[in-house]
């Protein structure tokens, strides 16, 4: 499923959301001006490599060394490949700007780095030993996902479904769209649990993406700020029930 538009218009600029975006895309090519020895190095030293963190005093570092927690924040701005980041990117675009809106620019911005490093150690906790690297946004930006759901389940999703070849767009509601997405992961995850998973998982950090969705779902409860009579404007009142076509 891709999300195309959401319906709820958000009433303040999403600069925070616009600048996370600019950074990752910055980074991005960064990585691409890099040779592959380059390119490993800066993953190993700045993606998240759960061995070396959860083994950090014992593989003789200090608990205090700022060098063993700062790549629960620089993993997030890491990314793999040009699917990768624009598929981030682009849930970050459609879902980012209005729980940006609810929260707030500053606490907003300080809830997207909680949730990214959140995210990073419920991948770690459950692959304490993986000496792989895991990088991406994707578990930040599930946190996000899991606020909209929260502070807007009632609006709606405009998806296309690929079906083999046919595109299919249909209405959702965010929270069967979320939810969905969140049943998956959570399967996901729980198969690449297994020992025959091998290969297969994908190199996937699975349960980065179930730990943010429920880390943001708490945390939104703690920062957002009180709710206050709102007046949101649907696309819904302006195109026809059933099917919707991106303008």
């Amino acid at each position: 499923m891709i999300p195309l538009r959401d319906s709820p218009r958000s009433s303040t600029v999403p600069f925070v959301t616009w600048l996370i975006i600019a950074v990752n895309v910055v980074v991005f090519v960064f990585e691409l001006q890099l040779g592959h020895r380059q390119l490993d190095s800066l993953v190993e030293v700045f993606g998240f490599v759960p061995r070396t963190f959860f083994r950090w005093t014992q593989l003789g570092g200090s608990p205090l060394d700022p060098w063993r927690y700062v790549p629960l924040v620089t993993a997030s701005f890491l990314h793999g490949g040009f699917l990768h980041i624009i598929g981030n990117m682009w849930f970050l675009a459609i879902f980012g700007d209005n729980v940006e809106d609810r929260l707030g620019h500053f606490r907003y911005l300080a809830f997207y780095l909680l949730c990214g490093a959140g995210s990073m150690l419920v991948q770690g906790a459950f692959t304490p030993t993986s000496t792989v690297p895991a990088i991406g946004a994707s578990g930040a930006i599930a946190g996000v996902l899991g606020a909209y759901l929260l502070l807007y389940p009632r609006a709606r999703v405009l998806t296309l479904i690929l079906l083999i070849i046919i595109p299919w767009f249909v209405e959702l509601p965010a929270v069967v769209f979320l939810g969905v997405w969140f049943v998956t992961q959570l399967l996901a995850g729980t198969a690449a649990l297994s020992p025959a998973a091998g290969a297969a998982a994908g190199g996937v950090a699975w349960w980065a993406h179930a730990g943010g969705f429920v880390l943001g779902m708490a945390l939104c409860l703690l920062m957002r700020k009180p709710s206050r009579a709102r007046v949101q404007r649907d696309w819904t009142t302006r195109a026809p029930r059933g099917l919707w076509l991106p303008r």
